[in-house]
């Protein structure tokens, strides 16, 4: 077996590349502020920074009782020993990536750092070209029609 057979990444890329992309939205911030709405309308998207936010929340912890459910890493960077297509599995191939972009979304809305909602998408699409294709990649190696059935039928993200 290839490396990539057996592992997709020896570096575990997502929760770095969107904790770096928070750190750098947070720094532009602190250099060139981003105007913020005052009053009601910084309540209403703290609101639904709270909601996006419980909504990561809930998907990325959906996500790992999955991963122990099939027992099954949920480290990005180690092999896959199942192929899970239940749970949040069903909506999207890569539902903690989902999750993970929620969370730095809704707390941009929620702190009011507007960086953070660029942040967000960025850290989703460094995650896309750094982990997510060598993953799939991994996947349909390691699971052949099985995974190529699975990907035919459930986005990638969640359209």
């Amino acid at each position: 077996m290839t490396e990539l057979s057996e592992r997709p990444n020896t570096i575990p890329w997502p929760p770095l590349l969107f904790a770096g992309a928070a750190l750098f939205a947070l720094g532009l911030q602190a250099l060139l502020p981003l105007p913020w709405p005052g009053g009601a309308w910084a309540a209403v998207l703290a609101m639904a920074g709270l909601f996006l936010g419980a909504a990561g929340l809930a998907l990325d912890l959906a996500t790992m009782l999955a991963f122990r459910r099939h027992h099954t890493t949920v480290l990005p960077h180690r092999g896959a020993t199942r192929l899970i297509t239940d749970g949040p599995f069903r909506f999207s191939r890569n539902p903690i990536y989902v999750g993970n972009t929620l969370l730095v979304a809704g707390a941009g809305l929620v702190f009011g750092v507007a960086w953070l909602i660029p942040a967000a998408l960025a850290g989703a699409l460094a995650t896309q070209k750094l982990a997510i294709e060598r993953e799939e990649e991994h996947l349909a190696r390691r699971f052949g029609a099985d995974w190529a059935g699975y990907a035919a039928r459930t986005p990638r993200w969640l359209f």
